[in-house]
C-alpha cells in the first residue's frame, strides 16, 4: 500500500512538473507552479526558509521521500529502472557507499556555488538537469503535436488548438541535455539510483539528513530468512541482507523492498537504536564525517547568505534570417537586478526560457555562465507588460515584478549603427523603431541637421530606453538590425 501511495504521488509530482516545461499557455504555471518552488537547491539559492524547513523536517520524518517523490529527476530514474526490470527481474546487488566521491561532488557543488560558477552548478543540479531534458527533447515533440493537432482543427473549422513555433534554443544545451538522459537512462536501466547516490549533492545532503529519520524501513531479523530477494530489488543498492543492515543515508524510501519480502520482514516503522548501531557497521557516514559536513554546509549556507544582494540600482511576429549581433554585455531579463545577480543564484533549468512567450530567452553559450538565461531580440522582444519569467523563477536569480516595476527596469540600451539603417542604405522612408518603441525613447531626424528634407535616421534617448529590443526586433535591416541592443550589467530603475 505504502508503495502504490508514494508512485501514485511521484507521478502526480512528475506530471506536474513536466507540463510546467511543456505548457506554452501558461496555465500550468497557474495552478502547479509551486511544484518547481519545492525543489531543494533553487530553494536554497531563493533563500526560501519555509520550504527549505519544510523539507528537512519532510527527510527527518519520512527519509529521503524527497528523492523519490518530489525531484523529477529521481522519478524520471525510476521509469527507467522500471523498464529495465521487464527485461531481467531481482538484478540488483548491495554494494558499499562511495562516499568519497558523494562528499567530493557535494564539496564541488558548495565551492561553485561560493564563488558564483554557474555553469558547474547548472550541470550538477538534479532539477535543473530534468528541466533541461523536458525543454530540450521533449517540448520539441510536445510541439510538433500541438501543430498537428492545429492543423486537423483547422481544416475543420475550429481554433481550439493554434500553431506554436519550435525551434531549438541553443545546440550546446540540446548536446548537454541529450547527453544526460542516456547517460541517466544507461545507469538507471543497469543499476538502479546510482546518480542519486554518488554524484547528486541534493541527495548526499538528505541522504545525511535521512539517516536520523523517526521513520524508515526496518528489517526485523526474527522473521528475515537472509532470502536477500530485498537486497535484488533495491535500487539504492543499500541493504545488506546478510547483515540484515540499510544504509539510509542512500535508502530512497520506495517501499519496493517490503513490497517484495515474503516474510513481511520489513516495515516502514520509527527507528530504533538497536538499528542504528548496526547501520554503523556498513560504512555509512561516522561522527567525524558528520562533523565535516555539518560544518562544510554551514560555510556554504552561510557564504551565501553573505553574497545575497540587498539593493536594487537599478512583440510575437517572427522574423527570420536575422542574426545575433556581438554584444560587449550580455541582456538579462527584467528582474535580474544584476548579472552578478543572475550568475549566483540561477540553476539553469531553462524554465524561464520554456515559459517565455516572446521567443526572447535562450540558454547561454559562455563556459562560466553555461545555460543560465540571455535575452536575444531576433524572434520577438521583451514586451513590457509581459512578467513570466519572474513569476516561475524557482531560485530567485530573477525577483518578481509586477508590470508597472518591468517597465521602469532598463536591462541595456539601444545602439544605432548608421551603415546597416535603410534610410540611408536603399534611400527609403522606415521609422519603425520609433513607430514601437513602447517608451517613445526614440525619434527621427533629419540624417542632415542642415537638410530637413533628408532622410530621417533615429536617435535613442539613453534615459528612456528600457532596453526591451522592440526597435532591433522589427528593423527591416538584414542580416543585422541597424539599431540593436547593449547589455547593462547592473540594471537601474529609470
Amino acid at each position: 500500500m505504502l508503495r502504490k501511495i508514494r508512485i501514485t504521488l511521484a507521478m502526480i509530482f512528475f506530471i506536474g512538473i513536466t507540463l510546467l516545461f511543456l505548457d506554452f499557455t501558461g496555465v500550468t504555471h497557474t495552478w502547479l507552479g509551486w511544484m518547481a518552488k519545492i525543489q531543494f537547491l533553487p530553494a536554497v539559492l531563493a533563500l526560501n526558509l519555509g520550504v527549505i524547513v519544510a523539507l528537512v523536517a519532510l527527510t527527518l520524518l519520512l527519509g529521503r521521500v524527497y528523492c523519490s517523490v518530489i525531484c523529477p529527476l529521481g522519478v524520471m530514474q525510476d521509469i527507467f529502472g522500471w523498464m529495465g526490470k521487464k527485461q531481467k527481474k531481482n538484478r540488483y546487488s548491495y554494494s558499499p557507499a562511495k562516499n568519497i566521491l558523494r562528499y567530493t561532488m557535494l564539496i564541488v557543488m558548495l565551492a561553485s556555488i561560493i564563488l558564483g560558477i554557474g555553469s558547474i552548478v547548472a550541470l550538477l543540479a538534479p532539477y535543473s538537469s530534468y528541466g533541461r531534458i523536458a525543454q530540450n527533447l521533449l517540448s520539441p515533440i510536445w510541439g510538433y503535436g500541438n501543430n498537428l493537432l492545429a492543423e486537423l482543427a483547422a481544416r475543420y473549422e475550429s481554433y481550439a488548438f493554434y500553431p506554436v513555433d519550435v525551434w531549438i534554443r541553443s545546440g550546446i544545451t540540446f548536446g548537454i541535455a541529450m547527453a544526460t538522459i542516456v547517460a541517466l537512462g544507461i545507469m538507471a536501466w543497469r543499476n538502479g539510483r546510482t546518480y542519486c547516490n554518488t554524484i547528486c549533492p541534493v541527495g548526499t545532503v538528505l541522504g545525511f539528513l535521512s539517516k536520523y529519520s523517526l521513520f524508515k524501513p526496518v528489517i526485523d531479523v526474527t522473521k528475515c530468512n537472509s532470502c536477500g530477494l530485498c537486497a535484488r530489488n533495491c535500487k539504492a543498492a543499500c541493504i545488506n541482507s546478510k547483515n540484515h543492515t540499510i544504509d539510509y543515508s542512500r535508502c530512497v524510501a520506495c517501499m519496493d523492498c517490503i513490497g517484495k519480502c515474503h516474510k513481511n520482514a520489513i516495515s516502514y516503522s520509527r527507528r530504533k537504536v538497536n538499528t542504528d548501531k548496526q547501520l554503523d557497521t556498513t560504512g555509512s557516514v561516522g561522527p567525524s564525517r558528520r562533523n565535516f559536513l555539518t560544518t562544510t554546509f554551514a560555510i556554504g549556507t552561510t557564504a551565501i547568505l553573505h553574497a545575497e544582494e540587498k539593493t536594487v540600482d537599478g512583440g510575437l511576429a517572427v522574423i527570420t534570417d536575422k542574426k545575433i549581433p556581438e554584444r560587449k554585455t550580455p541582456i538579462v531579463p527584467p528582474g535580474a537586478i544584476s548579472l552578478r545577480h543572475l550568475t549566483n543564484h540561477c540553476t539553469g533549468c531553462q524554465l524561464c526560457v520554456a515559459a517565455c512567450p516572446n521567443g526572447v530567452l535562450r540558454p547561454s553559450s559562455d563556459l562560466d555562465t553555461l545555460m543560465q538565461p540571455r535575452s536575444s531580440y531576433e524572434r520577438g522582444y521583451c514586451r513590457p507588460e509581459c512578467t513570466k519569467c519572474s513569476e516561475v523563477c524557482p531560485a530567485g536569480a530573477i525577483i518578481k515584478l509586477d508590470r508597472a516595476e518591468k517597465s521602469s527596469v532598463q536591462i541595456g540600451h539601444a545602439v544605432w549603427v548608421k551603415d546597416n539603417c535603410v534610410p540611408l542604405t536603399d534611400g527609403v522612408e522606415c521609422g519603425n523603431c520609433a513607430r514601437h518603441c513602447p517608451v517613445g525613447a526614440i525619434q527621427m531626424v533629419p540624417s542632415d541637421k542642415d537638410n530637413p528634407d533628408s532622410p530621417k535616421v533615429p536617435v535613442v534617448n539613453d534615459e528612456r530606453c528600457i532596453g526591451c529590443g522592440a526597435c532591433e526586433n522589427l528593423c527591416p535591416a538584414r542580416p543585422f538590425s541597424a539599431i540593436y541592443v547593449e547589455g547593462h550589467e547592473n540594471h537601474r530603475i529609470i
